[in-house]
């Protein structure tokens, strides 16, 4: 649910607002979303009340060509909701109402063994309970598949969970919370970094906005830059990164290319308002790529 506004509120203050739209979003169904449309075949494995949104999202994601043999309808559950504010410089604020994706369960995800570990690459994020992730990047290391976890929103990780991950990829927020360092330019997303890499993942990507972005492997750092672009809404930028570093990770990039390809999917992304009406097709990243050089 997402309403515009001069800024972001203040504690305690009271705005008027612009007019409120209902979009479809969930960092889950971003980064599903953004990887189908760029070519990837996606099995989405989630839960979804038995309410109104619940049915708007279950077509939403059917209409993308999402495969959704593993999408259970919870009864009597609310569908997870994010409440959104976007300030007219483009930063935004959002608080997220789980509903049924809390109930989310690793007995689940064994029902989905065989996809995850036939798939070349497992995404997910926090806003389904940890054991069920921790479940579903077990059976995905079991069989070589390899594991991204978006650390959003930011809370504590069990170190076993952290064990499984390839690949980290957080924003300066989530790096400062999980690192207990301060985030502010390169040098400070280096150290978090670093010290993320010690809790257990194969390497970490710290993104900046328009600072581009951050990766840290045990060989060493490097400093991805992010493409100059009119910013108007930063809604699943980092949601369209991330399915974009899956999609050519699993088509054979290092991470570096990886990253870079995700950098312009972002780019796109922001020049778009809404979560995933912003999120570009292979087409459209390759187009803006090649207007690069």
């Amino acid at each position: 649910i997402v309403v515009p506004v001069a800024h972001i509120p203040l504690p305690g203050e009271t705005l008027l607002g612009g007019e409120m739209r209902r979009i479809p979003g969930g960092k889950g169904a971003n980064q599903a979303v953004a990887a189908r449309r760029l070519g990837a075949e996606v099995h989405f494995i989630g839960c979804l009340g038995d309410d109104d949104f619940g049915n708007q999202a279950a077509t939403d994601l059917a209409r993308e060509g999402l495969r959704l043999e593993q999408l259970i309808r919870v009864a009597g559950s609310a569908s997870g909701v994010a409440l959104i504010t976007v300030a007219e410089s483009g930063e935004n604020s959002i608080v997220v109402a789980p509903g049924a994706n809390a109930r989310l369960t690793p007995d689940q995800i064994d029902t989905a063994a065989a996809v995850i570990q036939g798939s070349h690459a497992v995404i997910a994020q926090l806003e389904t309970p940890i054991p069920a992730t921790a479940r579903a990047f077990t059976l995905a290391r079991e069989a070589g598949v390899r594991t991204l976890l978006n650390p959003a929103p930011a809370q504590p990780l069990p170190p076993e969970l952290l064990a499984l991950v390839d690949v980290l990829v957080c924003n300066e927020t989530e790096a400062a919370d999980l690192a207990g360092l301060a985030v502010t330019d390169r040098a400070t997303a280096e150290a978090a970094a670093a010290q993320l890499l010690r809790l257990g993942p194969t390497a970490v990507i710290v993104t900046l906005g328009g600072a581009g972005s951050v990766l840290m492997e045990a060989e060493g750092s490097q400093a991805i830059p992010a493409f100059r672009v009119p910013v108007v809404d930063t809604t699943a930028a980092g949601d369209a990164f991330i399915g974009a570093l899956a999609v050519r990770l699993a088509e054979g990039d290092d991470l570096a290319a990886a990253a870079r390809y995700g950098a312009a999917a972002a780019a796109l992304a922001v020049g778009v308002a809404g979560a995933q009406p912003s999120l570009p097709t292979a087409a459209a990243v390759a187009a803006f790529l090649a207007a690069q050089h």
